[in-house]
């Protein structure tokens, strides 16, 4: 196995920031680290989105885009940065990136000669901003948030052959999120714009396409996963489902073809660093850049087992080492990072929500001593409370503007914040055990959990008791540390990557927290008729209501 010093970079674009990791490849050292959050950089204000909620003005209810423009800018930024860091960019061997489920952008006839601008050493002397500004068909992003597609979801499942048709090709029932939604809404709705589009990358092939300098790369199978048009196991896009979104649009089916890219495996490389990037920054010119893949996938590189990412959204992700499908339409299939099959439920109303419920209540959003004192004074299992400030699709329900308050406490923080965190991490249990199968839970193996709340000890406390088994705090390690890991991963032989995603997991893990459940706490939530029985019951009465 090769054992020459390798320095890697795992890129992140979020929804609520752009973040990176620089790994130490054969140490699993974190040599720097950067997160630029949207909101506050004063270099990525002005693009139009709102601080609240993340993304532009809707136009309708159940729309999300947020400005491709910011992508970019932010992009910038964080190699600013990194050079300001005094790090030897030099070093960096490849480049891996994630990026949000399902968000994409639509670029048109000129990106290609925008793109390959960058791939020119004197265009160091303009920045990314202006060289790629004539490159948009369209001025948003839609992202995961998407709610306003059921009329397109339906046609496309109808047009498929129904739910177990779809779900068989594609390894999900067609959420409203999924890109393939988006784009018919997009034809339909704004037929110019559609029509100058040529090419449409997800936001995990943007971010390598700029430092490429190449807009025609490949999109990686498990994020193509997510836009609804690929079938599962054939890893390719699926003619039945292409002619279902589009044979009634303009060009029909050809025409939407012709817009999406290749798909290829998560570890290709697709690229070596655009001479933009080698001039301005100080990259090497052989310095790779891999494929890349959705944030999901990424963060379920850093787990051998199942994966809790407590992120803008909660994902519960469960290996299916046999690429086995949910054929209730409960689960989505999906690959991760590394190419292995895996299902998972997405709730929209994640970490977001609970940062909103802070300002909500007069708090700051980053107001943590509030929410540890929550946790610290309210009883495990003791109260429900929903809060679905967007429209809910794990489980499915409608949103609420209102907290829903199913018990007789104070409508204040300190019990609000703890029930939600009961009853929004209960719910995905849950529901998630309907995707696991009858035997998920009497599984004791560890579950690792990532994102910001996992740095609580309160909340890992609860997911432990929730789940009834050891949960590994692995507070940020997150989607740019998969990706990270799986840059180092990509530029090894085929045959050393398996020993070299383990011996870095193994080093980035070794240390962290390891929670046991508490049996008391264990006691509340499980017992029979108790709190996640009544959890249930009582969700199922508002979904009907």
């Amino acid at each position: 196995m090769s054992t020459s010093p390798r320095t890697v970079l795992g890129i992140d674009a979020s929804t609520q920031s752009l973040s990176a990791v620089l790994l130490n490849s054969n140490t699993g050292e974190i040599l720097w680290s950067r997160s630029l959050a949207y909101r506050d950089d004063p270099r990525l204000l002005g693009f139009g989105f709102e601080h609240d909620t993340m993304v532009m003005p809707a136009r309708e209810p159940g729309e999300a885009e947020q400005p491709p423009r910011l992508f970019i800018a932010a992009l910038e930024a964080l190699f600013a940065d990194l050079k300001a860091a005094g790090f030897d960019t030099a070093a960096i061997a490849s480049i891996n990136t994630s990026g949000q489920q399902h968000g994409h952008v639509y670029l048109n006839e000129q990106a290609k000669a925008s793109f390959a601008r960058l791939r020119d050493a004197a265009s160091a002397g303009d920045n990314l901003l202006n060289l790629l500004a004539d490159s948009l068909a369209y001025g948003g992003a839609p992202i995961w948030k998407t709610a306003n597609t059921a009329a397109e979801a339906a046609h496309i499942r109808e047009a498929t052959g129904g739910k177990a048709a779809i779900i068989e090709r594609t390894g999900s029932d067609i959420p409203l999120r999924f890109a393939a939604t988006v784009h018919r809404k997009l034809a339909i709705r704004y037929p110019a714009a559609y029509a100058d589009t040529r090419h449409i990358l997800q936001i995990s092939s943007f971010i390598p396409a700029i430092l490429a300098g190449d807009c025609t790369i490949p999109i990686d199978f498990g994020n193509a996963c997510g836009t609804g048009l690929m079938n599962y196991s054939k890893r390719q896009w699926d003619d039945v489902v292409m002619n279902a979104v589009a044979g009634d649009l303009p060009g029909g089916a050809a025409a939407l073809a012709a817009k999406l890219p290749p798909i290829a495996h998560p570890l290709a490389i697709c690229g070596s660093i655009a001479a933009y990037f080698q001039t301005k920054y100080g990259l090497a010119a052989d310095c790779k850049i891999v494929a890349g893949s959705g944030d999901n996938p990424q963060s379920k590189v850093l787990a051998t087992g199942d994966l809790l990412s407590l992120g803008t959204s909660f994902v519960y992700m469960i290996s299916s080492p046999d690429g086995s499908v949910d054929m209730a339409g409960t689960a989505n299939a999906m690959y991760d990072g590394l190419g292995r099959p895996f299902n998972f439920g997405c709730r929209t109303n994640g970490a977001l929500a609970w940062d909103r419920l802070r300002l909500r209540h007069g708090l700051g959003a980053k107001d943590y001593a509030a929410c540890d004192a929550s946790l610290a004074n309210t009883a495990p299992g003791s109260r429900i409370r929903f809060w679905h400030p967007d429209t809910e699709s794990f489980p499915i329900v409608h949103s609420n503007p209102e907290p829903v308050r199913l018990d007789d406490g104070p409508a204040d923080f300190a019990h609000d914040f703890a029930a939600v965190v009961d009853s929004s991490l209960g719910l995905v249990y849950r529901y998630g055990m309907k995707i696991a199968g009858p035997d998920a839970a009497n599984d004791k193996s560890p579950i690792s959990v990532c994102g910001g709340p996992s740095t609580s000890e309160g909340i890992m406390k609860r997911i432990a008791a929730i789940w009834n088994r050891p949960a590994i705090q692995a507070g940020q390690a997150g989607a740019a540390l998969g990706a990270a890991v799986a840059a180092a991963v990509a530029i090894v032989p085929e045959g050393e990557r398996d020993i070299v995603a383990e011996k870095l997991r193994q080093a980035i893990f070794t240390g962290k927290g390891v929670i046991q459940p508490d049996p008391e706490m264990v006691k509340a939530y499980h017992a029979e008729g108790g709190y996640l029985d009544q959890l249930e019951v009582a969700f199922e009465k508002l979904r009907k209501s």
